[in-house]
């Protein structure tokens, strides 16, 4: 089984017989064998050719691309070889039938919510009041009767659970507000790094499924993007992303020394994206047991097995039920 590789060099990446090269041109050369990688991610400037595409593209290994700033820029997707026409129309008429769309965004934004809570009771008594806001919200969610009610509960969900982070995080960092485009503050380039990677990680895993990516639920379709991913990562940002954002800055393991500020965007320096994915990658390889399958199931493949249970609904084998955390 591959696993992902992160390359923060300038560097040549090539085939070489059957593995692939990563070369500055000079003395350094690493040949890495094609069947132990599953996805590469480029956050330095890349010299490549066809040859090396052509030959990625026969073992399914994804490429996620990443801009100066470290911010998620597109992916090299190929071929999928695993795909179901009877799967897409099925997928696509739970799109287009208003009330199975709904219910399926639900599920996504209810586990949300669960995870948020789990969070902020972490937390208390600081966040008692912010705990009784998202409840609130979270009702609100379940009542919703379309995309566009749902999405408005969920926005103030987010907006006041936000509001907690002064209480949660440590150590000179300070969150005011979300600001996306671009991330302006320390705290917003760490959620706006970690959703990157944490979008790259579900499109990975919807990869080895015959789920079509594009067809979504909760965030609109749209063309240039793969939408199920988002919602998909609706589910795990609060269960992964967040968790990992108060360790490592509570912990003293990411410091303000980290990031850099250029022309009001604020960003991850090599150095701390190092230790971020180092201890992404430790929380997605550790194991829980799981109480269905009575076997230990890491983080991955729970967003694996999320996929699956969108499939079983799909083709009415078992009606969706999201994850929620029990541990």
């Amino acid at each position: 089984m591959g696993r992902d590789y992160y390359v923060f060099n300038d560097i040549q990446i090539n085939r070489k017989e059957n593995t692939i090269r990563f070369s500055d041109g000079a003395k350094l050369k690493k040949d890495i064998p094609i069947e132990s990688v599953e996805r590469l991610h480029l956050f330095g400037e890349i010299t490549t050719n066809t040859k090396f595409f052509n030959f990625i593209s026969k073992y399914g290994v994804i490429v996620n691309f990443y801009n100066y700033y470290g911010f998620y820029s597109g992916s090299y997707y190929p071929r999928k070889k695993n795909v179901s026409g009877y799967l897409l129309t099925r997928q696509a008429d739970f799109y287009n039938k208003k009330q199975k769309r709904v219910y399926i965004a639900k599920c996504f934004i209810d586990s949300a919510a669960h995870h948020i809570l789990k969070n902020l009771r972490k937390y208390k008594p600081d966040t008692e009041e912010v705990i009784k806001k998202v409840e609130a919200e979270r009702i609100n969610v379940m009542q919703a009767e379309d995309i566009k009610e749902l999405m408005g509960a969920e926005g103030r969900m987010r907006s006041a659970y936000y509001s907690a982070y002064n209480f949660i995080l440590k150590n000179g960092f300070t969150f005011d507000k979300r600001e996306k485009r671009p991330p302006t503050d320390p705290v917003n380039a760490l959620i706006s790094f970690g959703n990157s990677m944490m979008y790259t990680t579900v499109l990975g895993e919807i990869y080895k499924t015959q789920l079509d990516p594009t067809i979504s639920f909760l965030h609109e379709p749209s063309t240039k993007r793969f939408s199920l991913c988002l919602d998909v990562a609706e589910v795990f940002k609060p269960l992964i992303i967040d968790p990992l954002i108060f360790y490592l800055i509570n912990n003293k393991m990411i410091t303000l020394d980290d990031f850099d500020i250029q022309e009001n965007v604020c960003f991850l320096n090599d150095n701390g994206r190092k230790k971020f994915i180092r201890e992404y990658e430790n929380k997605l390889s550790t194991t829980i047991r799981h109480r269905s399958l009575n076997r230990s199931v890491s983080y991955r493949n729970f967003i694996k097995l999320e996929c699956y249970k969108l499939i079983k609904h799909f083709i009415g084998d078992e009606v969706y039920k999201p994850l929620k955390a029990w541990w």
